[in-house]
């Protein structure tokens, strides 16, 4: 895994075009919206104000006044799981959507117009991971990065990568850069051949329970003191804090089981 760098958009502002493949934003539905924005109001200092009507219950998270997230109420009979959604920019979501089918995903929702969000999708890979895809122009997109409590990295876990990186490839016209070991499978999406998004190949370290699904890294000053914080919180710690190339780094939950690592650049 490699992570973003960055303060805000460099290409002219927070709703500038981001080149199609490029993560773009982050949501997460829920069960608990005011003690899913309690917890990580507290974690990131996020605030929060309404999201978009059309998408129903909602609230984006902002950071110094700049939105980071969005978090919406899953409707009371569904019992849904709870996971970090990546979206990923696109010119023509309609078209990023039926190439999508024709490489075996399924769209789950949409394409529709979410109000200032823009025309947006939700879909899923052959093997089930769901991430979202969003216009290149739209409004849909954090609006600053690099800094803690910002999205850092978005990874798809999966069983291997070959087969599903092809499908990426196919639909976003990612570059591959794997990682050639005998025990670690692993390739790097690159977009304009900048890292945007990796797959990591867990075999079976896969957790059964969750499957193949997409993981989102936010950035935190302090690994270790996140950890504590999480655990006050009411939240959970699934991997502890470790060292990594690319800072310290560990993997935790929310209060509603949401899976979602943190990682501290090396200073």
């Amino acid at each position: 895994m490699t992570e973003s760098r960055g303060s805000a958009d460099s290409a002219g502002g927070a709703h500038a075009r981001r080149a199609p493949g490029t993560p773009c934003w982050v949501s997460l539905m829920v069960h608990a919206l005011t003690a899913t924005e309690d917890f990580y109001g507290a974690l990131f200092g996020w605030e929060f104000r309404p999201g978009p009507l059309q998408l129903g219950p909602n609230v984006r998270a902002l950071l110094d006044g700049q939105e980071v997230a969005g978090i919406g109420q899953l409707p009371p009979d569904r019992r849904l799981s709870v996971a970090w959604t990546p979206y990923l920019a696109s010119d023509d979501v309609d078209r990023t959507a039926e190439t999508v089918r024709l490489c075996g995903g399924t769209v789950g929702v949409g394409p529709l117009d979410a109000d200032e969000a823009g025309r947006m999708a939700i879909a899923s890979d052959p093997t089930g991971a769901v991430f979202g895809v969003c216009q290149g122009t739209a409004r849909l997109r954090t609006a600053v990065t690099g800094v803690p409590g910002t999205p850092a990295w978005n990874e798809l876990v999966t069983f291997e990568t070959a087969s599903v990186v092809k499908f990426y490839e196919s639909v976003f016209g990612y570059e591959q850069d794997p990682v050639v070991s005998a025990d670690f499978d692993y390739v790097t999406l690159h977009v304009d051949g900048r890292p945007v998004a990796g797959v990591l190949g867990a075999g079976q370290r896969l957790p059964r329970t969750r499957g193949p699904h997409w993981l989102t890294y936010f950035g935190v000053g302090d690994t270790d003191a996140t950890l504590r914080q999480v655990v006050d919180l009411g939240g959970g710690i699934l991997k502890p804090a470790h060292d990594s190339a690319h800072g310290r780094v560990a993997t935790v939950t929310d209060p509603e089981g949401t899976v979602f690592s943190v990682i501290q650049s090396p200073r």
